[in-house]
């Protein structure tokens, strides 16, 4: 419980609490030295979340310059109270979400614009769950521009989003592209994204959404198997690479 009320008030209010339990509740909740609730030792009852929320917000109004500070554990009476209360800082593990987002273009090429949107909204539609679950995230975009670059970074078809480290779709479908084949002066294919069944030219926001939450919410100490690299260009790829390179007179 103690877990849970601390995730609370982190993700409410942006407070890191120290809990001191008595055996039978909590009963004070304290923050910079500042006492934030307090049950005076009263038994039979486990205090709500909602009721230590409240009780912070109310004293985060209220408190004047002077800090109010906590009694020493020893100092507590209460018959919820041990002899020897133990003050617990409840400090969530950090945890890192590293999303790439590659490219071809993100000018005229609409399937790689629309993913970009698409990222974009479902981060944030997530945001407050990573912080809750104490998990940073770090999102790089990777203008692919050269074949060499390519093939260095796994890229194997426009546009890919992975999750630390890991395609958020492993099986690569494609489809025309008319906005790439203006690019670079012959026909292309761009990804397709496969969300229930259907296919889509824009991962749906809820593709994505279900990918972050798989990573958070995975068993500990899991890894999921390694994906292997390819040791040669997609033959999509050099097309795009050798038609610009043409078309740009190189």
């Amino acid at each position: 419980m103690a877990a849970s009320i601390a995730a609370g008030i982190k993700s409410d209010l942006g407070l890191t609490a120290q809990l001191i339990e008595g055996h039978n509740a909590i009963f004070l909740v304290t923050a910079d030295g500042q006492i934030l609730y307090d049950n005076n030792g009263v038994c039979g009852r486990l205090p709500e979340t909602g009721d230590i929320l409240n009780s912070i917000k109310a004293c985060q109004n209220s408190i004047p310059s002077e800090e109010v500070k906590a009694p020493a554990a020893d100092t507590q009476t209460s018959c919820c109270a041990p002899q020897a209360a133990q003050s617990l800082t409840i400090e969530p593990e950090k945890r890192h979400l590293d999303i790439e987002f590659l490219f071809l273009d993100l000018e005229v090429c609409e399937p790689c614009r629309g993913t970009e949107s698409s990222l974009e909204e479902a981060l944030a539609e997530v945001a407050r769950v990573l912080e809750a679950t104490g998990i940073e995230v770090s999102v790089q975009k990777t203008h692919v521009q050269s074949a060499e670059q390519a093939l260095a970074m796994g890229f194997v078809s426009s546009p890919t989003i992975r999750i630390n480290g890991r395609d958020i779709q492993l099986e690569v479908r494609e489809s025309l592209c008319p906005s790439c084949g203006d690019l670079c002066g012959g026909e292309v294919d761009c990804r397709v994204w496969v969300y229930q069944g259907k296919e889509y030219p824009v991962p749906p926001k809820g593709l994505i959404i279900e990918a972050i939450l798989r990573e958070v919410y995975k068993e500990p100490g899991k890894n999921y198997a390694e994906q292997p690299r390819p040791s040669e260009l997609p033959e999509n790829l050099k097309k795009f690479f050798a038609a610009k390179r043409k078309k740009e007179g190189k």
